[in-house]
């Protein structure tokens, strides 16, 4: 992960206090700041018409790899709630915010999740925690729930709007949940394979039953080593695995070249670390979520 040190954010902070405007965000909106995409996207759910939001990492960024902005800090400073996924998954926006002397409320949103954690790799003294907690929607409920009891401490009056909005969102994850097994039941045990970018997938493998291998650590910021791509390699021809996928905040080479290799064609892009803009399929958690399964589905039914 980047490590942050106050000499380096210093200028940030001061080229941001030079970017603040005369007046702050609506009076009745509570300005937040989310650190990625997909924490925005659930924000805006619960909040409604009484949060004005900002992300960090925005639509088809890598959190992995972020490197923070002076407008960030500016969007920083304006903020009452700073809401992060936390499990290790944005060590910057901790530092981002202390620099930058954040004065609100900080939600971690994933605070209440089982995580789980790898398995210690050869090489590495320490195992890792996975902090994708969000691609199981059972976990994204517990985000949900601590997102709206966060924006009712700031915003007592909304209380019942918040409740309204994350109890109607909590039941469109429940048939998430219930429409995903169905279609993962449909395939047979052994179709149940897929090779994706980086080791983001670990909480959906381990709900739904279905076995991820990757190229890349939990973070896009580790490459991998030789011996990890030929181990690859060999497993996608011993195992006939056709469902190859890229994701759309990596590097797509590493996975193109495993596909010349093995003569595999690559699926769709799958929407993992981040959501999508606006025209395209993952333009919000559910719609992400949707499409990934409708694809992975499809990919796997040719194993």
């Amino acid at each position: 992960m980047q490590r942050w040190s106050r000499q380096l954010l210093a200028p940030l902070v001061l080229a941001a206090q030079c970017l603040l405007p005369t007046s702050s965000f609506a009076a009745d909106k509570i300005p937040v700041t989310a650190s990625f995409s997909i924490l925005g996207d659930l924000v805006r759910v619960v909040g409604g018409d009484r949060v004005n939001v900002t992300t960090l990492v925005g639509p088809d960024q890598d959190a992995h790899v972020f490197e923070p902005k002076p407008s960030d800090a500016k969007n920083l400073l304006q903020s009452k709630l700073l809401v992060l996924n936390g499990i290790g998954f944005e060590p910057w926006a901790k530092k981002l915010a202390s620099s930058a002397g954040f004065k609100g409320n900080t939600l971690l949103a994933s605070q209440g999740v089982t995580t789980r954690t790898l398995a210690l790799e050869k090489g590495h003294h320490h195992s890792e925690t996975d902090p994708h907690a969000w691609q199981n929607p059972v976990n994204v409920i517990v985000y949900v729930r601590n997102i709206a009891a966060a924006l009712t401490q700031l915003d007592a009056a909304g209380a019942a709007a918040f409740k309204s909005n994350s109890d109607a969102y909590v039941k469109e994850l429940q048939r998430l949940d219930d429409w995903t097994k169905a279609q993962i039941a449909l395939l047979p045990k052994d179709k149940r394979k897929v090779i994706t970018s980086h080791n983001a997938f670990g909480y959906f493998a381990d709900h739904y039953q279905v076995t991820f291998l990757a190229a890349q650590g939990v973070s896009t910021s580790s490459a991998a080593s030789a011996k990890e791509v030929a181990d690859l390699i060999r497993q996608i021809k011993r195992d006939k695995i056709k469902a190859v996928f890229i994701e759309n905040m990596s590097n797509p080479k590493l996975l193109k070249q495993l596909g010349q290799d093995t003569g595999v064609t690559l699926g769709p892009k799958l929407y993992v670390d981040a959501l999508s803009g606006p025209p395209e399929a993952g333009s919000s958690y559910l719609k992400m979520m949707q499409h990934n399964v409708t694809q992975l589905v499809t990919g796997m039914q040719r194993n």
